[in-house]
């Protein structure tokens, strides 16, 4: 999968296992998979954070093998499902540290068009969301691009 804004092509990512069968050295029962997936949930981890720790702490390569689902449709299930998804919550969080950046260094042009491609990937994916019913349709994204300038 390419970027969106340059020429790249992302090849920086750590590879999933290849089969999707259960390994042969998890001990652990569909049920406690899913109690520790509840449990990181409710400790307030995003899904990506509670799959890394999966991974690294209790050698589960994925949960979906194992659960028949995936970590968010564990999370959802048990009403721990965040209000904004994974993805748009991190690109609102780097648009605020580029606004807050921005605010002290008005003269820096590269940041500002940074900024710009960052809140088009927001509108994309806010539409996106707002079309399947993530999100609320009225819910808006408030730029201050304007109080910069």
């Amino acid at each position: 999968m390419g970027r969106i804004h340059t020429h790249n092509h992302g090849k920086s990512h750590s590879t999933r296992p290849t089969t999707l069968r259960v390994p042969s050295w998890i001990s652990l029962s569909p049920k406690d998979v899913e109690d520790l997936i509840v449990k990181y949930g409710k400790e307030g981890l995003t899904a990506s954070q509670i799959g890394i720790k999966l991974r690294d702490q209790h050698s589960i390569p994925l949960a979906r093998p194992i659960t028949k689902k995936t970590v968010s449709e564990v999370l959802n299930q048990n009403n721990l499902r965040p209000e904004l998804p994974e993805d748009l919550n991190n690109i609102l969080k780097k648009a605020l540290g580029l606004q807050k950046h921005l605010k002290t260094n008005k003269s820096d042009n590269r940041n500002v068009r940074s900024l710009e491609l960052i809140e088009a990937k927001i509108h994309r994916l806010t539409t996106y969301y707002k079309k399947i019913g993530t999100i609320p349709k009225n819910w808006k994204y408030k730029s201050v691009v304007a109080q910069l300038e």
